[in-house]
């Protein structure tokens, strides 16, 4: 005897505002087999109901050859997941902090009265005889992260290895929009998410390079942005105020980080 499926006169259960639903009830007439209920139901009931998709059916035995079939249709609020190959990708500017002892520009005070100017120390900060304190600032960081699904096959031992090595280093050539030397890789961090790929987060963060600029009177052609630069101090005799000024005497830029070829990351350049 072949399942018939008729709606219910209390069926059409509306919920409307953020999250609409409707639920349809049906009986379900000829079975006893649950399993043939419920594909009568599935084959019978829309696979959509006002633009909302189905989310689910279920069935329940009200006597002989009878069931109760319930259907929901919702709009759905959840985002489904990337698929294999998809990314997803966070940023923020939060900054860090630097202890720098050169300032961008200097404006000195006198007290009144005095007749010399204050000894020009060529934007040393915070000079106590000959010991130039300096002060923390905040730097603009950009720190940012990307999610991405990959296939299983290409998350070999090898490849992890690959992961490990480029920890702490810089790039080498331009990467997602940062020019060489202005990236570092902060690291990756990853799980299988089920058993054909892998869901793998690789942060970074990102400092500007700079050129031709001058600490003191000493011009600098070039500093990356995740080289460390430091000022070695002299003190001389201040033409102007006849006082002994503690100035840059040498600049030292050094490199502190490794350089790396990121297009092994396998994510994009």
């Amino acid at each position: 005897m072949p399942v018939t499926i008729d709606e219910k006169f209390e069926s059409r259960r509306i919920t409307t505002g953020a999250n609409p639903s409707v639920e349809l009830i049906y009986i379900a007439r000829g079975s006893n087999d649950d399993v043939e209920v419920m594909n009568a139901a599935l084959a019978a009931v829309p696979a959509s109901y006002n633009l909302m998709p189905l989310q689910d059916v279920s069935i329940e035995p009200t006597g002989e050859l009878l069931w109760s079939v319930t259907v929901k249709y919702a709009v759905s609020n959840v985002i489904p997941p990337p698929p294999t190959g998809g990314s997803t990708f966070s940023f923020d500017t939060g900054g860090g902090t630097q202890h720098i002892t050169q300032s961008k520009h200097t404006t000195p005070y006198k007290k009144p009265g005095s007749l010399t100017d204050p000894p020009d120390h060529k934007g040393a900060i915070g000079v106590d005889g000959n010991t130039v304190n300096g002060v923390d600032i905040v730097v603009p960081t950009y720190h940012f992260s990307e999610t991405h699904y990959l296939d299983d096959s290409l998350v070999t031992i090898a490849y992890r290895g690959i992961l490990n090595n480029l920890h702490g280093h810089v790039n080498d050539a331009p990467f997602k929009g940062l020019a060489a030397g202005e990236c570092l890789f902060l690291g990756a961090s990853g799980s299988k998410r089920n058993d054909s790929d892998w869901e793998i987060n690789f942060r970074f963060a990102g400092l500007p390079n700079a050129t031709n600029f001058s600490i003191g009177d000493i011009p600098v052609t070039q500093k990356n942005g995740w080289d460390y630069l430091w000022v070695s101090y002299e003190q001389n005799k201040d033409s102007g105020s006849k006082e002994l000024a503690t100035t840059p005497q040498y600049v030292y830029v050094e490199q502190v980080y490794e350089m790396g070829d990121f297009s092994l990351l396998g994510i994009g350049v």
